[in-house]
């Protein structure tokens, strides 16, 4: 198996992307989680650029990196400055690092109308650069940034500036599609035309962005013509449309390509790490994203669920579980009966065809209604326990009022009030909160948590409301679903109605009456 060498800049570059912020420690926990994978080059980030990635660097020593080789990295001396007396690169042999990455410039329109010198000075800087980093015992990466749009615009000036780098002792010349708008065979051609102007012993990467939505596209074919390491980020994250998603990178090379890149063992630590990456970053997820998201093996049409249920390659490119991720098969009014067949597969209704009918033609009712069950897989088995027979209310709800009021001082102040029977007594409870749902929560608990006390458990992790009917306006029905989570697992419920409270009731009782259900079944279990 032919060796890619992986390069992370997520710390880097990733943290370009707009909304983008890590704090000291986590770009410290992404290193560790990155290194446990095997990454092979870690970008800390510019040491001169912020006070928060000069500490990194001091700190990053202290961790025990069993694979991974941090780099710092930083741009090219200055016009007229001596390599010794530069502010950057005296910053980049201050990181300490055994690694760094130095970008110049290999486009002349930038070396004329940005750095405002001439050519032959930018080749100078290159090469002063790279040779008094490596005359200081450090290996020298060097990131030909818009070699693509250099090579366009005057391809012999563009080679000239690798030659110098490659003579200056660079280990690796990374082509730079920097702004992300070259296509995949411009790519490959450029690629070849390095590799042929080359010692074949310099190795070539390879760093594209995102900007046509070829970021991945592009890194393959330069693999493809001979780039032994790649660059990119975590999700694709980065500024403007991103980076290259070494996501997806690694999971191509890997799996359709046969290139050997990470540790042993690794891929199936990549929806973890993608996860990680997103919370950390404060980001949601892309349901969507290839390999590693939520839907990235999801199956919603009958015909598809069918299929999947028969040979799970009819509709899917790989076995999901190689790279961490899980099958879903969602339940909607696409669905056929297979679906509804191996949604309640731990009810074993197999032979009851009527009743699989009977769920299936309720499912499709209430989402012409509105509701969403692929999203609601709780309120999807108490819709199945009720269709057969099987619900047991463990209360039931007598009523509830929430009234809001304007306080002296302005503020608006809510007040729920819940009434339940529990058997043969009934409970009646009041609860302030922040808005009606957090009152109505309050009261709920209240009145349920002398009877149950493992709701003491239940948390709402999240709640998302979205308008069913728009053009009704104010009267348009709106669609509650609440994501909960105990100890051991995560839920989702939903609720619709006309009255946003009272869908918002629907889906936070659903909420509760699965955590008990649930409860006692493990209960009975053990």
């Amino acid at each position: 198996m032919t060796r890619v060498f992986i390069y992370d800049t997520t710390l880097r570059d990733g943290s370009q992307g707009e909304g983008v912020n890590f704090s000291l420690q986590d770009k410290l926990h992404i290193t560790k989680k990155l290194d446990e994978l095997g990454v092979d080059f870690i970008e800390g980030g510019y040491p001169l650029s912020n006070p928060k990635d000069f500490e990194y660097f001091r700190e990053v020593r202290k961790l025990n990196l069993k694979h991974a080789k941090v780099s710092a990295f930083g741009m090219t001396r200055r016009k007229g400055v001596l390599p010794a007396n530069d502010t950057c690169i005296k910053a980049l042999l201050d990181a300490e690092t055994s690694l760094i990455t130095i970008v110049g410039k290999t486009w002349d329109l930038h070396v004329i109308e940005i750095l405002g010198t001439t050519l032959e000075e930018n080749i100078a800087m290159i090469s002063d650069s790279i040779r008094y980093c490596k005359d200081q015992g450090r290996e020298v990466f060097y990131d030909a940034e818009h070699f693509f749009d250099g090579f366009k615009n005057n391809p012999d000036y563009a080679i000239k500036t690798l030659q110098a780098a490659e003579a200056a002792g660079a280990t690796v010349l990374i082509l730079c599609d920097t702004n992300g708008g070259t296509l995949p065979e411009e790519i490959a051609s450029g690629v070849a035309a390095v590799r042929a102007a080359l010692n074949p012993q310099t190795q070539v990467g390879i760093h594209c962005h995102n900007d046509c939505e070829l970021g991945v596209a592009n890194t393959l074919a330069a693999v493809a013509k001979g780039a032994t390491q790649v660059q990119g980020t975590i999700n694709g994250i980065g500024e403007r449309c991103g980076n290259a998603d070494l996501i997806s990178v690694l999971g191509n090379l890997a799996l359709k390509q046969n290139y050997k890149v990470l540790a042993e063992g690794s891929l199936k630590h990549l929806t973890e790490l993608s996860r990680y990456v997103y919370e950390t970053a404060n980001m949601n997820f892309r349901n969507g994203q290839p390999f590693v998201g939520a839907s990235a093996f999801a199956h919603k049409g009958g015909m598809h669920t069918h299929a999947v249920a028969k040979v799970s390659r009819s509709y899917e490119h790989i076995d999901p579980s190689i790279v961490g991720n899980q099958r879903r098969i969602l339940v909607s009014e696409l669905s056929g009966i297979s679906t509804i067949l191996s949604k309640t597969s731990k009810f074993d209704f197999t032979n009851d065809r009527a009743l699989m009918t009977k769920i299936l033609n309720q499912v499709q009712d209430l989402e012409n209604a509105g509701y969403e069950f692929e999203a609601a897989e709780a309120s999807f088995e108490i819709l199945v326990r009720k269709a057969a027979g099987m619900y047991e209310p463990l209360f039931e709800r007598l009523s509830y009022r929430v009234n809001i009021e304007m306080t002296k001082d302005g503020l608006p102040a809510t007040e729920a009030t819940v009434k339940i029977r529990h058997g043969a007594s009934e409970a009646h409870t009041v609860s302030e909160g922040d808005g009606p749902v957090n009152a109505l929560d309050g009261a709920l608990r209240k009145a349920l948590l002398p009877l149950f006390p493992n709701l003491s458990d239940l948390h709402l992790a999240d709640y998302k409301v979205r308008v069913v009917n728009a053009r009704a306006g104010t009267a348009a029905r709106v669609r509650v679903i609440i994501e909960s989570h105990d100890k051991r697992d995560v839920w989702s419920t939903v609720g619709v109605s006309e009255n946003i409270v009272e869908a918002s009731w629907l889906a936070l009782v659903d909420s509760i009456e699965y955590k008990l259900i649930k409860d006692r079944e493990q209960a009975e279990a053990k």
